[in-house]
């Protein structure tokens, strides 16, 4: 397959904004776990958090690669840094004015939002180490390699939960831990997969 010469400047760019989304995802992880309530998603928030910082340093260490200077400020950066602090200010909100019930359904939707963005991040990076022709292919690859399939359980699973403690609130039956959890999905097929057959999972075993 050929490989196409990449424009710096944007590589650039979108890792400031992957560094930034990754140090933002941190603080959401912070004060989402200050919302939990249900206890399977404590611990999957709380794994998720250590790899979320797991994560940065991964990221610095291709800054240092490719000799960027992890501090740069760039407009695009500093729209990532407010949408990550206008996250974190949603669900202490939802804490100081709703049920604790509904601060969870938040914080569950803020980490989902927040995961949306560092999951297109981690795809473009992917992408342009597979497709792109350029000194910071190598690097690329590397850092998606070890993070890759993690960022796929943060977003798919944590949609799941969110999905079904939505279900619970309603007064509907829910699956918990999610069908994404017990599957251990790791993709967007595999997440619809899972979700297609929750309602085979609230049957009663016989």
């Amino acid at each position: 397959m050929k490989k196409n010469p990449y424009i710096k400047k944007q590589l650039d760019e979108l890792l400031y904004q992957a560094l930034e989304t990754e140090r933002g995802g941190i603080k959401i992880y912070e004060a989402a776990l200050s919302c939990v309530q249900n206890e399977d998603l404590k611990g999957e928030w709380e794994e998720y958090l250590e790899q979320t910082r797991t994560h940065e340093q991964v990221l610095l260490k291709v800054f240092e690669e490719l000799g960027l200077n992890p501090e740069t400020v760039t407009p695009g950066r500093e729209v990532v840094a407010h949408i990550g602090d206008s996250l974190v200010a949603a669900m202490k909100m939802a804490k100081s004015k709703g049920s604790a019930a509904d601060a969870q359904l938040v914080a569950g939707e803020c980490v989902v939002l927040g995961e949306t963005k560092d999951h297109q991040n981690w795809e473009l990076i992917g992408h342009l180490a597979e497709h792109g022709q350029g000194d910071a292919t190598g690097a690329l690859k590397t850092a998606l390699e070890a993070v890759g399939q993690e960022e796929d359980h943060h977003l798919y699973h944590t949609k799941g939960f969110t999905r079904e403690l939505w279900v619970e609130s309603l007064g509907l039956p829910a699956v918990l831990p999610p069908p994404e959890e017990v599957k251990s999905v790791e993709t967007a097929i595999g997440a619809a997969r899972a979700e297609n057959q929750r309602d085979d999972m609230l049957k009663p075993k016989h």
